[in-house]
């Protein structure tokens, strides 16, 4: 408790510092995400406050970002359109999943997960980041031009008949639920049919147009139109606010220009009077646990989600890893990795009971934390704090923000979140493999098909997809390497230092193979050779095993067939240097002793030359 306190002036101004920060980005990742500005408050608040609590980063200071906000913006998409477009009714599953991402977290820092993080190819993380930095641009452009696809009154009267259609499906397939459906009597149906509202058609035709326009390719879509519809007054407000948060950066970086920006576009837009589109109301109240996450739970409407919320819950605890690793280096102290795992799944967990959405460790607001002089873990609870007593205090003024400024804050996240390092890289990256007559990186290729598949389909598939290529490519490569470095050759041909003195007399009989490297399903085909090139005269194959560290099952089986091979011609074998991990996997299945007695295994070369000498004779 004593060193809890032991920084509290330095912990207060770096906790109210990245709490100021936080503010604006929050509500900008809320209402990115589509729940609007008070779930991106909400996970903030609640986030900092109990990361840091539970965390093993003292500096690190949590809440939604730009990542977390991407891939949440998918899972609430898929599941408002799932129960037609209707957001108070998919909140509980959408929710439940933000729950789970949370727990999955806590269970990956207890199985000791996240020293693991840091094997995530870097070329799928660049890919990822960049897609972010993509879709948040585009998904921001409609906003930032006044264009909100559900106001479009033409473009709404398009989808009128298939929102018709949608209307008459719901029906049926509530008659089938309740089991009235019948072939030969439609009065039912008709008499619901009837009471279809043309209000009902229109909001249904609503969230239509707006499904439409989601998204990336949404987006894209749309633009045309939206051109044609630009409010110029929400345009202004957003290059207004753009231009305060890159202009001034220079003059001073003591105070953040998000805030700045905010502050000022939102003051000139209410003191005037201006006819602009505000962000949806923030209640001032005290934050009230969601319990219809619990009443109305519903198995059959989270399964198909649980693989996203595994995704949250990785991408979280990689977003975090990489922040307290910033952390580390400029405090120069250790985070605990999997203590961390565990504060970010509790934070998590927690503002998804209040109606948060999810985020992770950020590290610019832990960036301005650390200079501000926090030093504890109460600097990142203070940050929350102070979040819910601006919530408290400033709900009814920050209802009045203008979304338009909330659209060119979220543009400036969308540029910055971009991994421009990968994308300069490329012209550089060596182009190792090859496509037909063209010739690639497959690094590069990684990266682009990272971020083409999130950017333009999704997210969760797209990072799966690039850890499969980078993996397989890995493999290929270790496979190559091994073969080049394990090629069969003849005593003749190689030989190592400790080798020089073996009886001339004896290399007829005697056949020495070195592995070099680890026996693995990538370098099984060039093994399994091994048998087919040694010399008929031979009755003896020494294998030298010291650099073979590694073992698969595929290696395990390979090496197996190779004994079982020898053994039928009557070749006697002995190991060298065989280390730990491969010795237990071949006593596991009995090569050790069955193929290998344990009087022919040898720690080194001279040993087994003494044996050679005494039980091999020259026959040739």
């Amino acid at each position: 408790m004593k060193n809890f306190f032991s920084n509290l002036k330095g912990d207060a101004f770096g906790g109210i510092t990245a709490g100021i920060v936080a503010l604006p980005l929050a509500l900008a990742f809320g209402v990115s995400s589509g729940l609007g500005p008070t779930t991106g408050l909400y996970g903030a608040i609640f986030i900092s406050f109990f990361a840091a609590l539970f965390g093993g980063t003292n500096t690190q200071i949590s809440g939604p970002t730009a990542p977390m906000t991407a891939v949440s913006m998918v899972v609430i998409a898929g599941i408002v359109a799932a129960n037609d477009g209707d957001i108070s009714k998919a909140l509980p599953a959408i929710l439940t999943v933000f729950l789970l991402a949370g727990l999955m977290q806590i269970g990956l820092g207890f199985i000791g997960l996240g020293k693991y993080i840091r094997y995530i190819p870097y070329p799928v993380v660049s890919g990822f980041m960049t897609a972010i930095g993509v879709i948040i641009l585009l998904t921001q452009v409609l906003p930032s031009i006044g264009y909100y696809p559900k106001e479009d009154i033409a473009f709404v009267e398009t989808f009128k008949p298939q929102a018709e259609e949608v209307l008459l499906e719901n029906i049926l397939k509530d008659e089938v639920g309740e089991g009235i459906l019948v072939l030969d009597n439609f009065k039912e149906t008709i008499t619901k049919a009837d009471k279809i509202t043309k209000d009902a058609i229109f909001k249904e035709s609503q969230n239509l147009a707006a499904k439409e326009a989601s998204g990336a390719l949404g987006a894209i879509k749309a633009f045309p139109r939206a051109v044609q519809n630009i409010n110029w007054l929400e345009l202004l407000l957003a290059l207004g606010t753009i231009f305060i948060i890159y202009g001034f950066k220079r003059i001073t970086t003591k105070i953040p220009s998000t805030l700045v920006a905010l502050v000022v576009m939102s003051g000139i837009a209410v003191a005037f009077g201006l006819d602009y589109k505000t962000i949806q109301e923030i209640p001032s109240g005290i934050p009230r646990i969601k319990w219809e996450i619990f009443s109305g739970f519903s198995l059959a409407n989270i399964t198909p989600y649980i693989f996203t919320a595994l995704t949250l819950s990785l991408l979280g605890a990689i977003d975090s890893l990489l922040t307290s690793v910033v952390a580390d280096n400029m405090t120069k102290t250790k985070h605990k990795p999997n203590k961390e795992l565990i504060g970010q799944g509790i934070g998590n967990s927690i503002a998804a009971l209040f109606g948060g959405i999810p985020g992770a460790g950020a590290t610019i607001r832990t960036v301005v934390n650390i200079n501000a002089g926090g030093k504890t873990k109460l600097s990142g609870m203070i940050a929350g704090v102070m979040l819910l007593v601006i919530m408290l205090g400033l709900g009814p003024v920050a209802s009045k923000i203008p979304a338009a400024v909330l659209a060119g804050i979220l543009i400036t996240v969308g540029i910055g979140v971009m991994d421009y390092k990968g994308l300069k890289a490329i012209p550089y990256l060596p182009k190792d493999i090859k496509l037909g007559a063209l010739k690639l990186s497959s690094e590069v290729l990684i990266m682009m098909v990272v971020l083409l598949l999130s950017t333009f389909w999704n997210l969760v598939y797209a990072v799966g997809i690039g850890l499969v290529i980078a993996s397989l490519m890995f493999m290929k490569k270790i496979g190559d390497l091994t073969a080049k470095g394990s090629n069969i050759k003849s005593l003749k041909e190689e030989s190592w230092k400790d080798e020089t003195n073996f009886p001339k007399n004896l290399t007829e009989e005697v056949f020495i193979k070195h592995i070099k490297g680890p026996l693995f399903f990538g370098s099984t085909s060039e093994f399994q050779a091994l048998a087919l090139q040694i010399p008929n005269t031979a009755k003896v194959v020494i294998m030298r095993l010291g650099r073979m560290q590694y073992m698969d099952q595929s290696g395990l089986y390979a090496m197996e067939d190779m004994l079982q091979e020898l053994k039928r011609k009557n070749v006697e074998v002995v190991f060298v240097g065989l280390s730990e991990q491969p010795k237990y996997m071949m006593e596991r299945i009995d090569i050790i002793p069955n193929f290998i007695p344990r009087k022919h295994l040898f720690e080194d070369f001279e040993s087994c030359l003494q044996w050679i000498k005494t039980n091999v004779k020259d026959q040739n």
